[in-house]
């Protein structure tokens, strides 16, 4: 049976502050409602992303602000932190964890700038929302094998699809160099490219 993450609760003390903070970075404003005076719920969706964010009056007993390492995955940090600091937010600088497998916490072995060579799964920054609310991006360029199905590769955004393009026809220029001549099968060498990095599977040469 398919269980999929949907939507993170996070609890925050003034619902239109955060209502705000977050609609101000980008995200997708799903819903407002109020069906009593001290029930009230908001949905948000990050753009690209196949989960939502909660929040409101009376949708959980958590403490505003306690909500700690929510992670979105991106697949250029530098220019999403750009993107942040236009929107409002304050992002940390780029960083990696020292054994380069995921990041500890509280801080411990962290090292400033982005995991060598852009690795993928390595780089992260924080920030925060008004409440204190706690997320992190990371960096993610190549999937691990097995994270993704390659039968039911999908794309979230068509900035995501281009990205997977451009990476494409990138690795085609040299595919056709190797091979000295001009491949006229290029789009199934695309298609076969594109889904193998979505999966984490080998890439064809």
């Amino acid at each position: 049976m398919d269980m999929k993450l949907e939507v993170v609760v996070v609890p925050v003390s003034d619902v239109d502050r955060a209502k705000d903070f977050y609609t101000a970075l980008g995200w997708r404003l799903d819903a407002d409602v109020a069906p009593e005076n001290d029930f009230r719920v908001v949905q948000v969706t990050p753009p690209g992303s196949p989960a939502s964010v909660i929040f409101g009056d009376s949708v959980t007993d958590q403490a505003p602000g306690s909500a700690r390492g929510l992670h979105l995955v991106v697949d250029d940090i530098d220019a999403s932190r750009d993107e942040l600091m236009r929107h409002g937010a304050e992002p940390s600088d780029v960083f990696h964890d020292a054994d380069g497998v995921f990041h500890h916490a509280d801080g411990e072995a962290r090292v400033s700038g982005p995991a060598p060579q852009h690795g993928s799964y390595g780089s992260f920054l924080s920030f925060n929302d008004p409440d204190g609310n706690g997320w992190l991006l990371q960096e993610i360029t190549t999937r691990l094998p097995g994270r993704l199905d390659p039968a039911t590769t999908s794309f979230a955004s068509a900035e995501d699809l281009a990205g997977a393009l451009r990476r494409a026809a990138a690795a085609h220029g040299e595919h056709e160099a190797r091979i000295g001549a001009e491949d006229p099968d290029w789009p199934d060498w695309y298609a076969r490219y594109m889904v193998s990095e979505r999966a984490g599977t080998e890439l064809p040469t």
